[in-house]
């Protein structure tokens, strides 16, 4: 079975830059044949120089889950630029549109982990596809809200640079004990991993707030303070 690992997050969160880095990293570190597939909206734009009506955007959606499916058929894990559900978070925002989004959950579920990129970076314009940084923090909202309201497993990404995509390794190398072979490094990783989390006293009920993510960042990045 193809591993599917899905980036999300909101506009500016370094989405692109993790799926390709992640990609490679976890290529090196388990053997497995890895890709990665870029976001189809950013082509879309592009090529028709604005941004999509409401009645086109449950075309996008199909069309990135497309591109999924075929990259999945020759590869033994797969990293998603964005899937169906971005497309669905987005047109209910801006055409107040919910249509799209039981297909979004639907195909959502056939990912093994969905990786959610933290608001830690900083927005930068690009072209058609930027609404602006008053937008991130609704967004990644919504994000939260389907993927704990659907019970789908998540992981927040946080941490700059390089920092970003080995928090990425950290939260998918669990998913890999049964597919990498014992001479790569990845079981090195996953021993060194599993001794550095922290004793657990107790279960916290708002593990999701913003208060308990940022005192988990400034613990692990206190140099970008």
């Amino acid at each position: 079975m193809t591993l599917r690992i899905a980036i999300v997050g909101a506009e500016s969160t370094g989405k692109t830059a993790l799926a390709q880095a992640l990609a490679e990293r976890v290529a090196g570190l388990s053997g497995l044949r890895c890709t990665w597939v870029g976001e189809w909206l950013r082509s879309w734009c592009e090529r028709e120089g604005r941004t999509p009506r409401a009645d086109e955007q449950a075309a996008i959606a199909q069309h990135q889950q497309g591109l999924i499916d075929a990259a999945a058929a020759d590869h033994e894990l797969v990293v998603c630029d964005t899937t169906a559900l971005m497309t669905a978070i987005y047109s209910d925002m801006l055409f107040d549109d919910r249509s799209l989004v039981d297909y979004a959950i639907e195909q959502q579920r056939r990912c093994q982990l969905t990786l959610l990129t933290a608001l830690d970076i900083d927005w930068v314009a690009d072209g058609l596809q930027r609404d602006g940084p008053q937008v991130r923090e609704p967004v990644d909202k919504r994000l939260r809200a389907l993927l704990i309201g659907h019970r789908l497993p998540w992981s927040l990404v946080a941490g700059r640079g390089a920092a970003r995509v080995e928090s990425a390794v950290d939260a998918l190398a669990p998913l890999l004990r049964g597919h990498a072979s014992p001479k790569t490094g990845l079981f090195t990783r996953l021993a060194e991993r599993d001794a550095a989390q922290p004793v657990w006293q107790q279960n916290c009920d708002n593990c999701d707030s913003p208060e308990c993510e940022h005192a988990l960042m400034r613990q692990r990045h206190p140099a970008d303070e």
